[in-house]
C-alpha cells in the first residue's frame, strides 16, 4: 500500500532507557575540538528537544489516523476498484453493472470503514460512495444530498466541540478528500460536472480525476486534460491542491507540479498478473495488460502519492483549518444567545439541506471569484 508519512517512519521504532540514552550521547565537549582560543566544555550540552519527534511518532502510532474519502462520479466508472487499488485492501465490494443490480432511482450515501494496518501504523479509512448519482434523466440539484452529507459531518464536530465537557479524542467524521470522477468523453466538462464542481470545492478538498483513462489514446488524453483545466479556470473552480494555500517555496513547486497533471488520469485495477516474470496490478485485455502503477500506462501512481504518500495530513489540516473553519464561523455567527456565561454558544438548529444550497455552498460569481484569486478568502 506505501503508506509513508516520512521516511524515518519505515524503520522500526526503538525506545532507549535512561541508562542506554547515558551511554550513547555524546560528551558535551566533544560537539567541537577545542583551540587555544576556545576554552574547552564551552558549548551548551544538547537539550533534548528532538526527542520530541520520537514522543510524536510513539504517540502517532499508539493512536493511529483517521482518514474520510468521497468518491463520486456516475455509475460505471471504477469508483469502487479505484478505492481497493489505492489501499490495496478490499474496501468496497464491486458490482458490475448489468448483473440484476438495480439501478437506484434517486441518490443514496453509503460509507464503510476499515482499519488498515501497515508496519505497526493503523489507519481507520472511511470511504463514502454515492451510487445514482448523474445515473438519472433529470439531473436537478443532485448534488444536494452529497452537500447536506458533508455539513451533517460538520455539524457533528461541531456539536461535539461546542460541548462543556467535551471528549479526549473527537471523532472526525468528516469528509478530508472528494475524489471526483469525470466520464471519459473526450471533449470537457459537462454542465452538471461544472455546477457540481463550482458548488463542491468551497466546502471540501476536490481532487478531479478522469476515469477509465484506458479508454482513450494518449493523445485524446492530453488534450481531454487540457479542456478540463481549461473548464476549471474559466468557472473559476479551485480544486486540490489550492494555490493559495501554499505555504512556502518548496510547496509551491512541488504543488505547481501536481497542478499540471491534474485531472490525473487513472485505471483501476484489484487483480494481480504476471508480466515479465513479476506479479503486476493491471487490467487484462485483448491486446496486452494495463499495468496500474506504470506511469506510461497511466498516472495512477501519481494519484496515490497526492491522497497517501505527501498530502494526506494537507488534506486533513485544510479541512480542519479552512473548510470546517468557515463553517463554524458561519454557524456562529447565526447565534446570537449566550445563555450560560461567556463562550457559551447555544446553537439553533439548521436546516443543513437548506445550508447546501444557500450561503455555505453557493457558488462564486466570475467577479467574485478574481477577487478570491487576488486576496486570502479566509481570515481565521
Amino acid at each position: 500500500m506505501g503508506f509513508n508519512l516520512s521516511n524515518s517512519w519505515n524503520r522500526d521504532l526503538c525506545v532507549l532507557g535512561p541508562m542506554d540514552s547515558l551511554r550513547q550521547s555524546p560528551s558535551p565537549c566533544s560537539s567541537r575540538p577545542s583551540s587555544p582560543r576556545t576554552p574547552p566544555c564551552e558549548m551548551p550540552a544538547s537539550v533534548g528537544i528532538e526527542a520530541v519527534l520520537d514522543q510524536l511518532k510513539i504517540k502517532a502510532m499508539k493512536m493511529g489516523f483517521e482518514f474520510n474519502v468521497m468518491v463520486v462520479g456516475q455509475s460505471g466508472l471504477g469508483k469502487s476498484t479505484m478505492v481497493n487499488t489505492l489501499f490495496k485492501s478490499k474496501v468496497w465490494k464491486s458490482t458490475l453493472p448489468g448483473l440484476g443490480v438495480p439501478t437506484p432511482q434517486t441518490l443514496q450515501l453509503h460509507s464503510v470503514t476499515h482499519v488498515i494496518e501497515e508496519k505497526g501504523l493503523k489507519l481507520k479509512l472511511t470511504v463514502t460512495d454515492t451510487p445514482g448519482f448523474g445515473d438519472q434523466i433529470n439531473n436537478d440539484k443532485c448534488w444536494e444530498p452529497i452537500l447536506s452529507y458533508i455539513n451533517e459531518q460538520y455539524e457533528q464536530y461541531l456539536q461535539e466541540e461546542i460541548l462543556i465537557t467535551r471528549q479526549r479524542h473527537i471523532p472526525d467524521t468528516r469528509v478530508h478528500c472528494c475524489v471526483y470522477f469525470v466520464p471519459p468523453t473526450g471533449h470537457c466538462l459537462r454542465p452538471l460536472d461544472i455546477e457540481f464542481l463550482q458548488r463542491l470545492c468551497r466546502t471540501v478538498n476536490v481532487v478531479p480525476v478522469i476515469a477509465r483513462a484506458d479508454s482513450l489514446t494518449i493523445e485524446e488524453r492530453e488534450a481531454f486534460r487540457s479542456r478540463i483545466q481549461k473548464d476549471l479556470k474559466s468557472h473559476c473552480i479551485d480544486v486540490y491542491p489550492q494555490k493559495r494555500f501554499d505555504e512556502d517555496a518548496n510547496d509551491r513547486i512541488l504543488n505547481s507540479k501536481i497542478r499540471e497533471r491534474i485531472p490525473f488520469a487513472v485505471v483501476g485495477a484489484d487483480q494481480e498478473h504476471l508480466v515479465n516474470g513479476r506479479c503486476v496490478l493491471g487490467r487484462k485485455t485483448n491486446w496486452g495488460i494495463i499495468e496500474v502503477e506504470n506511469m506510461a500506462h497511466c498516472e495512477f501512481p501519481l494519484l496515490r502519492d497526492l491522497l497517501i504518500r505527501s498530502h494526506l495530513q494537507d488534506l486533513k489540516d485544510i479541512t480542519h483549518n479552512i473548510h470546517y473553519e468557515n463553517y463554524r464561523v458561519v454557524r456562529l455567527n447565526e447565534s446570537h444567545q449566550l445563555p450560560r456565561g461567556p463562550g457559551w454558544v447555544n446553537l439553533a438548529p439548521m436546516n443543513l439541506a437548506h445550508a447546501s444550497a444557500g450561503q455555505l455552498t453557493s457558488p462564486r460569481t466570475s467577479k467574485a471569484c478574481k477577487q478570491a484569486q487576488e486576496e486570502p478568502k479566509y481570515d481565521f
